[in-house]
């Protein structure tokens, strides 16, 4: 995947993902990462890179082997949400990586790198800075999106219930953004709110997932016909707007931000 060695002491080489190719480019700039010592691109990109992702193509039985450890200890009754807890807790973690790769590592490596852009500052990344920093969102965001699972798990073993988290949101909330500050790899509002706007998504996700536990436990149904009707109506609702957007004021859809454009 690299070039052959040139006379030039930083000879560059293709990024190993598309993600700061596509970083780059919109920034107009040469989309090529720089190998800055000879052992740097076999580190990374034959190394280090097939580790993570083995560790996300493993994640089901890692998560498997974790409930291997812990199910001697649990009820009959409790042993039951293995399934569940195996598929969701993978799942919700090779999501979270994807969610990384696509959208929180791209567009915040876009805005990273057009900072310096109006004072004429042109980027050179180096392969190994590009993915430490990729491990780190990529790993960090992937956690990030267990927070559901730990959030039913909780109510499920009667530690805390939907109400006592609702009513105490506002706390849960802020120790999401100092979370997400410490996870998110700079000091810049654009990448925190990048972490902290799903992390908020997926805590009240938890608590809708612990609430129907809940009605289970009281043998009670969820209304889920009148609520599918509101989630219907308020989606044709959408789609009337995106459609007169469209036909009567010419926007058009692109594949970024912000993705209405005249």
């Amino acid at each position: 995947m690299g070039r052959p060695a040139t006379s030039v002491p930083n000879c560059l080489v293709p990024p190993p993902g598309p993600t700061a190719k596509a970083a780059l480019t919109a920034l107009k700039y040469d989309p090529e990462l720089a190998q800055i010592t000879p052992m740097e691109v076999f580190n990374v990109v034959w190394v280090k890179l097939p580790i993570l992702c083995s560790v996300f193509l493993a994640s089901p039985w890692i998560v498997y082997q974790v409930w291997a450890f812990i199910s001697p200890g649990l009820y009959r009754r409790e042993r039951k949400w293995a399934a569940p807890f195996v598929l969701g807790t993978a799942g919700l973690f090779i999501l979270g990586g994807l969610f990384a790769y696509f959208v929180a590592f791209r567009y915040g490596l876009t805005f990273l790198l057009g900072l310096g852009r109006e004072n004429g500052i042109k980027p050179m990344v180096s392969v190994t800075e590009y993915f430490d920093l990729f491990v780190n969102v990529t790993l960090g965001v992937g956690l990030v999106f267990e927070l559901p699972i730990v959030i039913f798990f909780m109510i499920l073993l009667r530690i805390v219930t939907p109400g006592f988290l609702i009513n105490h949101s506002r706390y849960a909330i802020l120790a999401i953004f100092i979370i997400a500050a410490i996870v998110t790899p700079t000091p810049d509002v654009f990448n925190l709110m990048l972490f902290a706007t799903p992390m908020c998504l997926l805590f009240y996700v938890g608590i809708f997932a612990g609430y129907l536990l809940v009605l289970h436990r009281e043998n009670r149904r969820f209304p889920w016909r009148k609520t599918m009707t509101i989630v219907l109506a308020v989606l044709l609702l959408l789609a009337l707007v995106l459609y007169l957007s469209i036909t009567k004021y010419g926007l058009k859809v692109v594949p970024h931000w912000p993705f209405f454009v005249r």
